[in-house]
């Protein structure tokens, strides 16, 4: 995993953040499991304390889970990951159109330009 991180938020959100997209992206199948805090904050280059942090806030989340003397494990619940995905999936288009907006697009006039530039993209 490659990790980019930078010093504008806390390091422990960012890593939470690309574990969770991680996750809904499928590079981490439901029910795997994670590598040990001191593995994953070594390829991260953080501090353990750093790296428990952000999975223990997955953790919270429901994203992962820890069995007892086993480690930590990818949630099972591939319902819950699916509506996390679709949940980010609107904010990040909600997000594109407010954008649009503040450049004077009317949501028909995003939508054709999507599509014309869909019928471009395809062989």
């Amino acid at each position: 995993m490659t990790w980019n991180l930078d010093s504008s938020r806390p390091i422990y959100a960012q890593i939470a953040e690309q574990v969770r997209l991680d996750i809904i992206s499928g590079l981490y199948q439901p029910g795997t499991k994670l590598s040990s805090v001191r593995e994953l904050a070594a390829q991260a280059k953080v501090n353990p304390n750093t790296m428990q942090k952000a999975l223990a806030e997955l953790e919270r989340s429901g994203l992962v889970h820890s069995m007892r003397t086993s480690g930590r494990f990818i949630t099972e619940d591939t319902d819950m990951i699916k509506q996390m995905k679709e949940d980010l999936a609107t904010d990040q288009i909600k997000e594109f159109l407010e954008k649009m907006s503040s450049m004077g697009f009317q949501p028909q006039d995003t939508l054709e330009l999507i599509e014309k530039i869909l019928k471009e993209e395809q062989p």
